[in-house]
């Protein structure tokens, strides 16, 4: 062992030289195995997690509305806030078509935020919109929802030449720009949905942890202290900018979902 990897054991106790695969982090063995035929059903800690956080968001606003007032209490107030934010979303994206979609634009928020919120919180660390298959799943959703809207305002051909043909195309460039925009409307759209949320969140996953091993390692009175102590001292930092990118990127999903719809449903 390393003198530097010895210094590491007395401040964190447990390092013996070697780091654990970074894919650690996200490999979530099943706790009950089960399967119909021949379909695995194996539940996960990811798959728990999801379970917590959107039982959460439901009691809270079955709480926040079960008896819900004229004049709101507190909690009523906070989640007619939230509705509202996503109804302006729609409205201002979508036009007065947008009402309908409110209670779908809003759901996605919520899930995304509740799922988001999960890194940061205390015995959990984990968020599972970190897991490719949820955010591709949050994303095919959006992508049925703004394909079924084109198809049922345009019919299937009129949608599929409104995201095909920009209008005003010269000719010459017409094969290659229809294919273009073909594959960006209708593949790489979602596709892109997924990744953005899905990246950011192991990017910050990542970071969080980072920065709480670095506590445990280091916040020990040898030579490593002050690193422990610059870690401890920016983790409130790191803790409030991974709020923010909760928040933000559960609005970004929203607001291009409601992008996306109104490009549906309206002509070039």
């Amino acid at each position: 062992m390393t003198p530097f990897l010895a210094v590491d054991v007395q401040y964190g106790g447990n390092f013996d030289g070697a780091l654990d695969d970074i894919n650690a982090l996200f490999q979530m063995p099943p706790i009950f195995e089960f399967g119909i035929g021949g379909l695995d059903l194996s539940i996960n800690r990811t798959i728990l997690i999801i379970w917590l956080a959107t039982a959460a968001a439901f009691l809270l606003f079955r709480a926040a509305f079960s008896d819900a007032r004229i004049v709101p209490g507190k909690l009523q107030s906070a989640c007619e806030m939230v509705i509202d934010f996503v109804r302006n979303i729609a409205l201002d994206i979508i036009g007065p078509k947008g009402v309908k979609f409110v209670p779908l634009l809003t759901t996605f928020f919520v899930f995304i935020f509740a799922m988001n919120l999960m890194k940061i919180t205390p015995g959990i660390m984990l968020p599972p919109t970190s897991r490719m298959a949820v955010t591709g799943f949050l994303a095919l959703t959006a992508w049925v929802v703004y394909v079924s809207v084109g198809i049922k305002t345009h019919g299937f051909l009129g949608y599929i030449k409104e995201v095909s043909i920009p209008p005003g195309t010269p000719k010459a460039i017409l094969p290659i720009l229809a294919v273009i925009e073909f594959v960006s409307n209708l593949i790489l759209r979602p596709f892109a949905l997924a990744i953005r949320l899905f990246a950011n969140m192991v990017a910050g996953h990542i970071l969080v942890v980072i920065t709480l091993v670095t506590v445990h390692v280091f916040l020990y009175p040898r030579p490593g202290l002050p690193v422990g102590i610059l870690a401890l001292g920016i983790s409130p930092l790191v803790f409030g900018f991974e709020l923010f990118i909760i928040g933000l990127q559960a609005y970004i999903f929203t607001l291009l979902t409601a992008v996306y719809i109104s490009s549906s449903l309206e002509s070039h």
